[in-house]
């Protein structure tokens, strides 16, 4: 009985490794080089308050303000505002108490099928173009594809970037998956952070560009490759609690989605290992 076992645990673990190296070789030969973020020319122009465009200006410009709020929207006509009235509320309350205080807010609308663009441009129209902005995607790239864009256009050049989702949602079923999800992404990729999944997170300007521009996954999973990124370059990390309202709408479909992220995760860890995908350490990040 024994010789038995082992030979069936032999076998196993030998069809676990053939298992490792064939995942680990599709993932090297499927691997694409850095997403192109190409730009249709409507999205190479925003409509100030009169409705008149304006050329997009570059994050290779100056930075002008302190803090730039990034919201990736998608058919978000319904939710997004209750996010723009908190945000706004609080960032003209922080103003009028410090007159040094500068931001923008900037909504990426990630080629919405509903009135999202419409709905932000009001905020537009109420605060000026100079506080807030939309950009609108002709098609839909993605959560971590829209930030990408972001990159490319954020207005006016801030010392800090702030990458916000609109709103989020939690359900037991939900919960019970994340833990799950939080233990591949401790196994495979990005230790010592609690939730990687957190659609608030705060960088400075360096950093939002260094690693954003090395960013390949564009769907859900694209949290845990910039956290990846970041830890890669040295770039410091940390944590604080914020007050966070859920509201019902969230795009995520909890089974398969997170059954797409769990491919990335792997297919993050094994393009990596592999070489496929490479990160080029050139200094460390201030």
């Amino acid at each position: 009985m024994a010789p038995l076992l082992l030979q069936l645990a032999a076998l196993g673990a030998a069809l676990v490794a053939a298992a490792l190296i064939l995942i680990s070789f599709v993932a090297f030969i499927t691997a694409t080089e850095m997403p192109q973020l190409h730009r249709h020319e409507e999205e190479k122009f925003f409509l100030n308050v009169r409705g008149q465009r304006e050329a997009l200006p570059s994050i290779q410009d100056s930075p002008t303000k302190q803090l730039s709020v990034v919201v990736p929207s998608y058919n978000e006509e319904k939710r997004l505002p209750v996010m723009m009235d908190e945000a706004l509320g609080y960032l003209e309350d922080r103003q009028k108490q410090d007159p040094t205080f500068t931001y923008e807010v900037i909504i990426v609308d990630d080629g919405s099928k509903d009135q999202t663009s419409k709905v932000a441009f009001k905020y537009c129209q109420k605060y000026g173009s100079d506080k807030v902005r939309v950009i609108t995607l002709v098609k839909n790239r993605g959560k971590g594809g829209a930030i990408r864009m972001d990159q490319m256009a954020i207005a006016c050049g801030s010392r800090a970037h702030l990458e916000k989702e609109s709103i989020a949602q939690r359900s037991y079923f939900r919960t019970l998956l994340m833990y799950g999800f939080h233990f591949l992404v401790w196994f495979l990729c990005v230790k010592g952070i609690r939730d990687t999944q957190c659609g608030f997170k705060l960088l400075t300007r360096e950093a939002a560009s260094r690693t954003f521009s090395s960013l390949h996954i564009e769907r859900w999973a694209f949290d845990v490759e910039l956290l990846y990124i970041a830890q890669f370059f040295k770039i410091p990390i940390a944590e604080i609690a914020v007050n966070w309202t859920e509201i019902e709408g969230s795009k995520l479909v909890p089974f398969w989605s997170w059954l797409q992220m769990g491919k990335d995760l792997l297919f993050i860890r094994l393009r990596y290992l592999t070489g496929a995908w490479r990160l080029e350490q050139t200094r460390k990040m201030n």
